[in-house]
């Protein structure tokens, strides 16, 4: 009778640690909709000039809208898309009718679109501030004298073209070359469903398991 309940006690411990993490996971999951659906209407809003000091936390997504002058220089991030394929995030710098020198990610360009003519000169551009952190510990180290790029880091790029730390992401075109790719929420990470799931997962093996191993013993013992 002892063992009998102290295995009831084990299934029972196990199946509501596990469950009681997937609850904790479902909860999580409805926290970061709730972030994802104020960052969308954040970068859905109406644009507004450019902040005299953008804050990287503070003006993160926001809309806004330039106008200037492109300069004739250009940065290449490599990325590859699933629509596109392979290519680069095009970086320029853009001076606004105001004198400040910002950088502007204008969008893809296919690789073998690298070394194609593109149109500078003066622009008005709708897009989004950003301060993407997209360096891991895997992304290889950028190559600034060869242009080859393997993340946006602002800082970087701005001390490299003379720029203010600010990166606006275009949302429309500014050249019929280049792709625009918007801000969205997709590369926000978001596995709340999936690893509720699988401490539901757990729970349910758990108690599989456990029953089948008290199982086989109450057999051989008979």
């Amino acid at each position: 009778m002892a063992r009998q309940i102290l295995a009831a006690v084990l299934i029972v411990a196990g199946f509501a640690v596990f469950v009681g993490l997937g609850v904790w996971q479902l909860q999580r999951l409805e926290w970061k909709q709730g972030i994802l659906a104020e960052i969308e209407a954040q970068i859905g809003a109406e644009p507004v000039p450019l902040p005299a000091r953008p804050d990287p936390n503070a003006d993160r997504y926001r809309p806004v809208l330039v106008a200037g002058r492109f300069e004739e220089t250009e940065l290449f991030v490599l990325i590859s898309t699933r629509d596109l394929g392979p290519g680069f995030r095009l970086i320029s710098p853009l001076v606004t009718d105001e004198g400040r020198r910002i950088l502007v990610d204008r969008g893809f360009v296919p690789t073998d679109q690298r070394a194609a003519q593109r149109g500078f000169g003066p622009v008005a551009i709708t897009g989004n501030l950003h301060w993407p952190d997209e360096r891991t510990g895997s992304t290889p180290e950028d190559d600034p004298a060869g242009n080859w790029w393997y993340a946006r880091d602002v800082g970087k790029m701005a001390a490299q073209l003379g720029t203010e730390p600010v990166l606006v992401i275009a949302r429309s075109a500014t050249d019929p070359g280049i792709q625009p790719l918007p801000v969205t929420t997709q590369g926000i990470r978001n596995k709340h469903f999936e690893y509720a799931a699988t401490w539901f997962l757990f729970a349910a093996t758990w108690v599989v398991m456990t029953a089948f191993a008290l199982w086989r013993i109450r057999r051989r013992k008979s």
